[in-house]
């Protein structure tokens, strides 16, 4: 049995967007979110937070997602983590590029706040399958 997803680390530059998967995640799914702006503070935090899972928003200001997740590869502490993207730009060619820079899955936008820690915890269950 997989360890129980309990840590995530969300980095989405919005503050509306931010506060309602928040909610979401932490009312619904029960689950620790710390919350990231910008990849910087992602790269900063996510060490000593130690995330079991990382939702990353694609398109933002500074450093992008996929910028993002390369340099969280690069940390030992999250090396392996899962990843998926969060992201309106959901065609096919884009989730397969998606997937080949190492996301396991990729969450549309606008997402439904009801539904978003369901589905996070079956990717985490497809992640440790």
């Amino acid at each position: 049995m997989a360890d129980k997803l309990t840590r995530i680390l969300y980095v989405e530059d919005e503050p509306d967007i931010q506060m309602v998967a928040r909610l979401a995640l932490e009312t619904l799914g029960g689950f620790t979110v710390e919350v990231c702006s910008s990849g910087n503070e992602a790269i900063a935090r996510a060490p000593e937070f130690q995330p079991q899972f990382i939702l990353l928003d694609v398109m933002m200001p500074g450093m992008d997602g996929p910028t993002t997740l390369k340099l969280l590869r690069g940390l030992p502490q999250t090396a392996s983590t899962p990843v998926v993207f969060m992201t309106a730009k959901v065609q096919p060619s884009e989730v397969a590029y998606y997937k080949e820079l190492g996301a396991v899955d990729v969450i549309p936008k606008p997402f439904d706040p009801m539904t978003l820690a369901g589905r996070v915890e079956e990717i985490w269950a497809s992640c440790h399958g």
